[in-house]
């Protein structure tokens, strides 16, 4: 019978800093959807997204990169949006 230290590691990121080399966006069941009218700049969705999927230049909140982004709707969550109105919405992934 074979013990686990025989079994070579599989599926295993020795790299710190490597998960920009696996897009794993692919698997999401809802994606975010940024309606700019409605962001304030305040770039809580960036601060809090796990996956560095928000993206921001200059300063700006720009749009999602969907290669990276879970689904996971934090960024919708914490978004306060302008007068009531969110500038993320959590929409059901259309494949």
């Amino acid at each position: 019978m074979m013990g686990w230290k025989s079994i070579p590691p599989g599926m295993v990121i020795l790299e710190p800093g490597s998960a920009l080399k696996f897009k794993t966006g692919s698997w999401r069941a809802f994606k975010p959807r940024w309606i700019e009218e409605n962001c304030i700049q305040c770039l809580l969705c960036w601060l809090y997204c796990p996956d560095n999927a928000v993206k921001v230049k200059d300063g700006k909140r720009m749009d999602f990169d969907y290669d990276y982004c879970k689904g996971c709707g934090i960024c919708a969550r914490e978004c306060p949006g302008k007068k009531g109105n969110k500038a993320i919405v959590m929409e059901e992934e259309v494949k």
